[in-house]
């Protein structure tokens, strides 16, 4: 279990580092597009290690194969409590710098539901809503795989954005794979972006729809997520979803 404890041993740093983000200006891209990058989050070692849980399987509670659900081609599993040290600082330390903009958002868009400040508080609201099951996880993909355009919403109990992390090099570990965000707009064609990311760094964005300001009002836009084909070698990355899953 060597890459489970060179991961535990970094776990502290995570905090840190948040915090030490350009939170302003992370909200302002996420206002405008729905998602912003949060540049060097992990470094290359913790990124390695990370990459390494795949093969432990006592860590997960399954292992979903994309093919045989039609959600694409590659694959993934769900961590089980307890998290990796470095998955839950980062869960921990995330949520309250997201949790005022979720907040904002909801109350532009008149839906009603608020977010605690401390996600402890926000788990315990889904676990008494029965979903006890976490939903952070580790994706693995190989050359022609990709996933299919989705939302992660797994309950009645959903915070409005999530965080992916590539834990893999683009054009050294592979070529392809781009992540791909796509948001339909009311009575326009859709948009795609194509979000740029090396590893280590991370995307934070809309788990499901986001708040537009239009000449008559506030509007919502529904978002969608997805991995373009990989045209070779091997991409890991690693997902972290603040609510859990009935």
């Amino acid at each position: 279990m060597v890459a489970s404890a060179k991961v535990k041993t970094r776990a502290s740093q995570a905090p840190t580092r948040v915090e030490a983000m350009d939170w302003p200006d992370i909200a302002t891209h996420l206002d405008g597009n729905g998602w912003a990058v949060l540049p060097r989050l992990l470094s290359p070692d913790e990124c390695g290690s990370l990459a390494g849980l795949y093969g432990e399987d006592g860590i997960f509670r399954s292992h979903i194969i994309m093919a045989r659900h039609g959600f694409g081609r590659g694959e993934y599993k769900y961590f089980s409590y307890p998290l990796p040290d470095i998955i839950s600082a980062l869960r921990t330390a995330l949520y309250p710098q997201l949790a005022p903009i979720a907040n904002r958002w909801n109350e532009s868009m008149g839906i009603d539901v608020r977010y605690p400040a401390e996600h402890a508080d926000f788990i315990t609201r889904c676990h008494e809503a029965g979903q006890t099951r976490p939903t952070p996880l580790l994706l693995q993909y190989n050359a022609g795989d990709y996933n299919c355009l989705h939302q992660d919403l797994y309950g009645e109990h959903v915070f409005p954005l999530q965080v992916a992390i590539l834990l893999s090099e683009p054009e050294r570990d592979f070529t392809g794979g781009e992540f791909v965000l796509t948001e339909q707009r009311p009575r326009m064609q859709s948009r795609a972006a194509v979000v740029p990311l090396k590893q280590g760094d991370a995307v934070v964005f809309a788990v499901h729809h986001r708040p537009v300001q239009g000449t008559r009002g506030t509007y919502r836009v529904n978002l969608r997520h997805g991995v373009s084909q990989l045209r070779s070698g091997h991409r890991h990355t690693v997902g972290i979803i603040f609510h859990d899953a009935k």
